[in-house]
């Protein structure tokens, strides 16, 4: 079982300046949603950084919410949280996939998100997932979109030339003397 698993976590990355986090939550199963949101609050919290929470109806609405939050320049990142546990039909498949899919083409569009939708087998994957004493895949996934904000900071601040390096640093322009 992946619980007995060890896994390696980077260590939280430091900001200069707080990041602004939007959590975006289907709380389908309400119990384990509060369990990913309260991990997810404590990880963005444990940087500094500020967040806001809104609700959406289900999985497949997650990524449309962040999307529209994202025209709003309002917020560096995003979290996606909410759990699908397979049923007796293909709309499971359906969910997961495309919420999956959506989040991934947005993320290399530019958006940092961290996906905390949990796509389990049943209940028991799910509150394992969500535990605030074992995995706790929504604070995971805060985590992920933290240290997809501080990627985008450090290679937005990188120095970009326009084709040429001036032979020093006294750089002569014609008609000054």
């Amino acid at each position: 079982m992946a619980e007995a698993e060890e896994h390696y976590t980077l260590p939280a990355p430091v900001f200069d300046k707080a990041p602004r986090i939007l959590i975006v939550v289907a709380p389908y199963y309400k119990d384990i949603a509060d369990q990913l949101v309260a991990g997810a609050r404590a990880a963005i919290e444990s940087v500094g950084a500020s967040h806001e929470t809104v609700e959406v109806p289900g999985a497949l609405e997650v990524p449309t919410a962040i999307r529209l939050a994202a025209t709003s320049r309002n917020y560096d990142g995003f979290v996606a949280l909410g759990c699908v546990i397979r049923g007796e039909t293909t709309h499971y498949d359906t969910v997961c996939n495309d919420s999956s899919n959506a989040l991934s083409l947005m993320g290399l569009d530019g958006l940092c998100i961290g996906n905390g939708i949990l796509t389990v087998e049943n209940r028991a994957q799910a509150q394992v997932r969500a535990e605030a004493t074992g995995q706790n895949k929504g604070g995971g996934a805060a985590m992920a979109a933290l240290h997809l904000i501080a990627l985008q900071r450090k290679f937005s601040h990188t120095p970009r030339g326009i084709g040429f390096k001036p032979a020093s640093e006294n750089i002569l322009i014609a008609g000054n003397d």
